[in-house]
């Protein structure tokens, strides 16, 4: 889910001004081989994936295509559909490496899109639209940007006979937007040896410009919150409304939920998180900066925390969040409830256990009579994957050679993407895309969505070459 959350982890600071200098014009003349990219972006984003009316195993369809053509064998490039989910299809292809010993990587993206109304777009979603230095249209960013970069990249190794050390796997899947089933995990469960690997590279993190379309930021994610639903139930005898008693099963509810309001998780850092802070202080500077080196010191100092928090994206960043996002109760307006519900939506920082967020919510609430529950399915937690340096030095590398002076920022996703899936089984995942946008998201999840001209062929640049050092890695 290529949303807002991607941005979040480097936004409301400030860089130095050098970033003024970094501007580029927004329109240069367009290589030939970017006319050919374009062509597949174009057919992969025209391509309707969402639940409503669109169809995964088209668009898986129509990649492995592309790959034949410029010489994949059916083995190395076939498209999977998940029995009884005949449009929930996606794609794995390989190209092999030369040293059977070397452990794979993977390249991971999404294919399916959030639903779009065309009455409410001021274009056509579902056309592919570049105007006025952008690409317009439902996917054009989340997460078909960087899926259809990934299959440009085989396309290119191929035409090219670049012979890779470590063997690298493509898995476009269906179904991480939660309106149809789910691919990747359908392959975690199913299919392990088609996508298992040493790491795999998925969304999660982009660049961040500011409002001149300066370059502030680049960030690398490793390690999400993950998603997991609550019931909090409270039951009363219920009755004639117009004998109103002190146990009403509403009431109750809601006292409960206003604990919940005003309870902050306890601050946890990991070492994502405590390099992001430790970065972004030293630019935020000020009361903020000095809060973030205080917590990043002592992740219990509350002044500190309240100062930091003040920011709800930092706020998050910081700890396990819940909060109510559904409400249901009583059956009939005359009638006093015999039953009042909420699902109580948590994210859950990495390593928490969904026990223990269960505990805690039961003590805060702290009242017998409202049942809590884990809403299936219930989610794992693993921990944050290491920002190692054979992770982190290919990204410096190419980094620093396209755009120089532009910081590399850790950062840790407070949502979650298919990640989570890779992460629980066993797959290091990192969020990396080299895929600049604008302080405002983009449009992602939204209208009118879109992404760069530039920053869509600079991040197939960017990756084209990252996967190329990670490929040939010792």
């Amino acid at each position: 889910m290529l949303t807002v959350r991607n941005l979040l982890l480097v936004a409301a600071f400030v860089l130095p001004s050098w970033a003024e200098a970094q501007v580029q014009a927004q329109t240069s003349p367009v290589r030939p081989d970017q006319t050919a990219f374009r062509a597949l972006y174009k057919e992969l984003v025209e391509t309707n994936t969402t639940a409503s009316a669109g169809d995964c195993t088209l668009a898986a369809q129509r990649m492995a295509a592309r790959l034949h053509a410029v010489g994949y064998p059916e083995t190395d490039a076939q498209v999977f559909v998940p029995p009884g989910h005949p449009k929930d299809g996606g794609l794995t292809a390989v190209l092999v490496g030369s040293d059977p010993s070397a452990k794979p990587m993977l390249l991971l993206a999404h294919i399916d899109v959030v639903e779009a109304k065309r009455e409410d777009w001021q274009r056509d979603p579902f056309i592919l639209v570049e105007e006025n230095g952008y690409f317009y249209a439902r996917g054009a960013s989340d997460d078909k940007a960087e899926a259809s970069i990934w299959v440009d990249t085989l396309i290119r190794y191929r035409q090219e006979g670049f012979k890779p050390k470590h063997t690298i796997k493509l898995a476009l899947t269906c179904g991480e937007e939660g309106g149809g089933y789910n691919g990747a995990r359908w392959l975690v469960q199913n299919q392990r040896p088609l996508i298992d690997a040493a790491f795999a590279l998925n969304e999660g993190a982009g660049g961040r410009l500011d409002g001149k379309g300066n370059r502030i930021a680049l960030g690398i994610q490793a390690g999400e919150k993950v998603y997991q639903d609550f019931d909090l139930v409270a039951t009363s005898a219920g009755g004639h409304s117009s004998r109103p008693g002190k146990d009403n099963a509403i009431y109750r509810l809601a006292a409960g939920l206003l604990k919940l309001q005003a309870y902050d998780f306890p601050v946890r850092m990991n070492d994502v998180t405590r390099a992001y802070f430790t970065r972004v202080a030293e630019s935020t500077g000020g009361e903020t900066g000095e809060a973030m080196k205080a917590l990043v010191v002592n992740p219990q100092d509350a002044k500190a925390d309240a100062i930091v928090s003040r920011d709800p994206g930092w706020h998050s960043t910081l700890r396990t969040t819940c909060v109510a996002t559904m409400l249901d109760g009583g059956h009939a307006r005359n009638a006093l409830a015999q039953r009042a519900h909420a699902n109580v939506n948590c994210r859950m920082f990495p390593g928490a256990t969904v026990e223990e967020t269960h505990n805690q919510i039961v003590k805060v609430v702290d009242d017998p009579k409202i049942a809590v529950s884990v809403r299936p399915p219930q989610s794992v937690t693993p921990a944050a994957p290491p920002l190692t340096r054979e992770i982190l030095g290919p990204v410096e590398a190419i980094a620093g050679k396209m755009w120089p002076g532009v910081p590399l920022i850790p950062a840790m996703s407070t949502g979650a993407t298919d990640g989570k899936y890779l992460n629980a089984a066993g797959i290091p995942t990192y969020g990396l895309t080299g895929l600049f946008g604008d302080p405002d998201g983009n449009g992602v999840h939204g209208l009118n969505e879109r992404i760069r001209v530039r920053s869509l062929y600079e991040g197939r640049d960017f990756l084209y070459e990252v996967v190329k050092l990670y490929a040939n890695q010792p």
